[in-house]
């Protein structure tokens, strides 16, 4: 095998690689996480998150974890007001926007999209989109397109990453 023919196959290799790697980056939503880039949450030790948290939400929001369905006190929460990320207190969702998908966790057809990330997951060998609380980092939940109207999304929340704030 000649030397360039080498060097081309190495390259596409490499360039394959980097591809697979910008795949599993995060990316932001629309005004997304640049916004809390300096947020002293992003500082916190994982001691300390679990101290704060207790040892469900901080399995869940800090290892991107999952509660057992229909677990969650929030699922049958519908008074007026807003969920709000357990770790730092930044607003998510509004509850109007919450739904019942019949799943056994809260669900959401809206989010306030300024204030979570996404991110690729492949962690059961199936794309999905994961979001997170733009400030803290603290895993939410996933995000799927089998809601109803008017976005037809579904924002599957752990209830163990949100606090209900009364209206």
């Amino acid at each position: 095998m000649t030397q360039s023919l080498i060097l081309h196959r190495r390259g596409l290799l490499m360039g394959a690689g980097a591809l697979a790697l910008s795949a599993c980056s995060p990316q932001t939503s629309e005004a997304g996480e640049g916004q809390y880039a300096a947020s002293p949450y992003r500082r916190v030790s994982d001691a300390d998150w679990r101290r704060r948290l207790g040892d469900s939400s901080w399995r869940v929001m800090r290892h991107e974890g999952t509660e057992r369905p229909y677990s969650s006190p929030l699922n049958d929460q519908h008074a007026r007001g807003t969920f709000v990320c357990k770790g730092c207190d930044l607003p998510l969702f509004r509850s109007q926007w919450k739904f019942d998908s019949h799943t056994g966790w809260p669900s959401f057809y809206d989010v306030i999209a300024a204030n979570i990330g996404k991110k690729r997951d492949l962690a059961i060998g199936i794309p999905r989109t994961e979001y997170h609380c733009a400030r803290c980092l603290g895993h939410q939940g996933h995000v799927f397109d089998d809601g109803p109207r008017p976005t037809g999304l579904r924002y599957c929340n752990n209830g163990v990453a949100l606090k209900f704030v009364s209206a």
